[in-house]
């Protein structure tokens, strides 16, 4: 599946998952790239522009909304609508079922050597 196609089929990338788990509390675009680095440890680094594309293609699904009168001018901020609430609970499901069936694979793997 091609990534644009991720999010319609309701998958989340790796970044659009930490984007709009940050966006459970409202956050403009520094503070998404910092909490994101933060909360994994700056495993995962998110530049600007796919920050900000995948923003666009949250705010179109509309799983984030941009929150009116919250900005200083300068800084759109934006928060996870229940529509997203919703896709992020599945999208972490699937995500549990992914990793339960490799530590199956891998279970089996190893007691069969």
């Amino acid at each position: 599946m091609a990534r644009s196609d991720a999010l319609k089929s309701g998958e989340l990338t790796d970044s659009a998952y930490y984007i709009l788990m940050s966006l459970l509390e409202a956050r403009h675009g520094y503070l998404i790239m910092k909490w994101i680095e933060e909360i994994t440890d700056g495993q995962l680094s998110v530049g600007p522009a796919s920050l900000y594309t995948t923003l666009k293609k949250l705010l179109d699904g509309e799983f984030i909304e941009e929150l009116s009168g919250a900005d200083d001018g300068k800084r759109k901020t934006y928060v996870t609508t229940e529509k997203g609430l919703t896709l992020l609970k599945k999208e972490v499901e699937r995500r549990r079922d992914m990793v339960l069936h490799a530590e199956t694979v891998l279970a089996e793997l190893q007691g069969g050597e």
